[in-house]
C-alpha cells in the first residue's frame, strides 16, 4: 500500500466507497467497473480511479474491481481492522442515542465504557456498556488502552472535558458538542460533527432548487405571453 499524503477530499470519499461496496456485496455482485461505481455514487470514473491510485492499484483493465477484495482493501485503508478502542463522555440525548443505535464494533471500534456526572445512571449499563463517574475517568484511561473519545457533553463543558482527556493521553476525539475544541495547529485529531452545518447545507440546496423552479416557471409564463 502506498504511503503518500492524501487529500482530505479523497479521505472523505473512502467511507462512501466502503458503504456502496458493502451494498453491492450484499446483493451478490462480484465485480464492478469504475463507470458503474461512479454512476452509483455520482462521481466520474476518472475520479474514482484517481482516488484509488492514492493507495495502490486495485483493479484490472477490462475486468474492473473485485467487490469483496476492494471492500477489504478500503476497510484496511480506513483502519477498521486495527481494533481501536473508545470511551464515550456524556450520556445525555446524543450519547445515549449513539450507545443505543450506533454499532461501533461494525466499524472497527470497541466502545469500552461511558462516563457521566448524573448519579442516576452511574453504575448502570446501556447495551452492555458500563457507565462510570467522570471522577473515574483518569484512572480508567491510565489502566486501559483507549485510542479515541466520543465527546457528547453539553457545549459549555466541551473545552474543559477536552483538556481532561488530552491531559490523560487521549489524542483523537469524535466531537458532537457543536464547539470547535482544537486550535488549527493542535496535535489533537478531531472529527467535528456539526448538525447545524448539515441542515444549513440542505437548506441551501432546497433554496437553490426552489429558485431554479421559480425561474423556470417565470420563463414559461413569458413564453406563453409572447405566443
Amino acid at each position: 500500500m502506498k504511503k503518500i499524503k492524501v487529500s482530505n477530499n479523497v479521505i472523505r470519499r473512502m467511507p462512501r466507497y466502503l458503504r456502496k461496496l458493502e451494498e453491492l456485496e450484499a446483493q451478490g455482485i462480484a465485480r464492478v467497473s469504475s463507470s458503474e461505481l461512479g454512476n452509483l455514487l455520482g462521481l466520474t470514473p476518472s475520479q474514482i480511479r484517481q482516488d484509488f491510485s492514492c493507495f495502490g492499484e486495485f483493479g484490472q483493465q477490462g475486468y474492473g474491481y473485485n467487490v469483496s477484495a476492494l471492500k477489504e482493501e478500503i476497510a484496511k485503508i480506513l483502519g477498521t481492522d486495527r481494533g481501536y478502542s473508545a470511551v464515550l463522555i456524556g450520556v445525555g440525548n446524543i450519547g445515549r442515542a449513539l450507545m443505543d443505535n450506533f454499532c461501533f464494533s461494525a466499524w472497527g471500534c470497541n466502545l469500552l465504557c461511558a462516563f457521566d456526572v448524573n448519579k442516576d445512571i452511574i453504575g448502570g449499563q446501556i447495551n452492555g456498556i458500563p457507565i462510570k463517574s467522570m471522577d473515574e475517568l483518569p484512572a480508567f484511561l491510565a489502566e486501559n488502552k483507549v485510542d479515541l473519545a466520543v465527546l457528547a457533553v453539553p457545549k459549555e463543558f466541551a473545552l474543559s472535558v477536552t483538556d481532561a482527556l488530552t491531559e490523560n493521553g487521549i489524542e483523537a476525539i469524535w466531537n458532537f458538542t457543536n464547539v470547535d475544541i482544537a486550535e488549527p495547529d493542535s496535535p489533537l485529531i478531531v472529527e467535528n460533527l456539526h448538525f447545524s452545518d448539515s441542515l444549513l447545507a440542505l437548506s441551501y440546496y432546497i433554496s437553490e432548487k426552489k429558485d431554479e423552479d421559480a425561474a423556470r416557471a417565470a420563463r414559461m409564463e413569458r413564453q406563453k405571453a409572447v405566443k
